[in-house]
């Protein structure tokens, strides 16, 4: 088979690797799309290896259909189906732990559901596992029109929570209000603090980190929970300690690739039972920017590098009619 791996220079190529052979607990999958995600532009830069037993090429979630599976596995050949992976995706076959694949949702387009698993299993990890979300509570949410920041404004939404979304453009900002951010801060324009002043986040999903995690976490309410899940804007952030001892702030650093397959079955089952249905209602949706055939990879991640898209850029191998 093929996979888009890459040379000494960080160059794709198209190249010809050892098709995976089907293992106990695991089931093969036939690559119809997959996710683009900044962990893929880390990966490719030498920082971001892939967990133990996952391929050294890049992609963290698929849409495609079963291959190839077991005698008594729940997945049968043919099945649509979208999944989170450690790594491998941008290939035409994966082989697949069996509690990290999910049924595409009725009605949904391979493309967009390729863009489901990653994105929506972060969001679910962070506000629902990591920071308790409960109806009433307001969330900051940075890259607001990110794949990301568009899936967890619209389960911070469904959870009956106000969202506050940062972005970096009036476009953007446009699109999120349409998603429905109730708060949208264009941080070119204006003043972040200011805004949190009047609207306290009782939870806040920060992939900047920086000096504006220092300048903003002391903002949030009593009680309130700052995740980190990236450090876009920086590694290093000034932080004053008496509000985290007065008003029992947490700081939590938290990533999805380093879980355990355990955990993220356990958040996979979740979306299909809780975020699923609303897929399949309509009132929820992923949101595409753009989709691009495997080929043109290069192209895909310079979009990603130049914070051009809105929602989700996908890799497509097998043509959708």
């Amino acid at each position: 088979m093929y996979a888009m791996l890459t040379d000494e220079r960080g160059n794709f190529k198209c190249t010809q690797v050892p098709e995976p052979v089907l293992e106990k607990g695991k089931t093969l999958i036939k690559v119809h799309a997959c996710g683009l995600n900044r962990a893929d532009l880390l990966q490719r830069a030498g920082k971001y290896p892939p967990p133990p037993g996952w391929p050294h090429w890049m992609g963290l979630e698929l849409s495609g259909e079963v291959a190839e599976s077991l005698p008594g596995s729940r997945w049968k050949r043919g099945d649509k189906v979208c999944a989170l992976l450690g790594g491998g995706a941008y290939a035409e076959m994966v082989l697949v732990p069996e509690d990290l694949i999910m049924p595409v949702p009725r009605g949904l387009p391979m493309p967009e559901a390729a863009g489901l698993p990653e994105v929506f299993a972060t969001a679910y990890l962070n506000l629902c596992l990591e920071a308790g979300i409960k109806p009433g509570d307001t969330v900051l949410i940075h890259a607001g029109a990110s794949g990301l920041g568009i899936a967890t404004i619209q389960l911070a939404k469904i959870f009956g929570a106000k969202t506050i979304a940062t972005v970096g453009s009036d476009a953007k900002a446009a699109a999120v209000r349409e998603i429905g951010a109730d708060i949208v801060v264009n941080r070119k324009k204006e003043d972040l603090s200011k805004v949190l002043d009047e609207n306290p986040p009782d939870i806040a999903l920060d992939c900047v980190g920086g000096a504006e995690l220092g300048k903003n976490i002391e903002k949030l309410a009593n009680g309130g929970r700052w995740i980190l899940i990236a450090t876009l804007g920086g590694e290093r952030s000034e932080i004053s300690l008496r509000p985290f001892l007065k008003r029992g702030l947490r700081l939590i650093g938290s990533t999805l690739r380093s879980r355990s397959n355990e955990t993220k079955g356990l958040i996979l089952r979740e979306l299909v039972r809780k975020v699923w249905p609303e897929i399949e209602a309509g009132r929820l949706r992923p949101s595409l920017y753009r989709t691009l055939p495997m080929a043109e990879a290069e192209l895909a991640h310079s979009i990603l590098e130049k914070n051009e898209n809105i929602g989700k850029v996908i890799l497509s191998i097998v043509k959708e009619d």
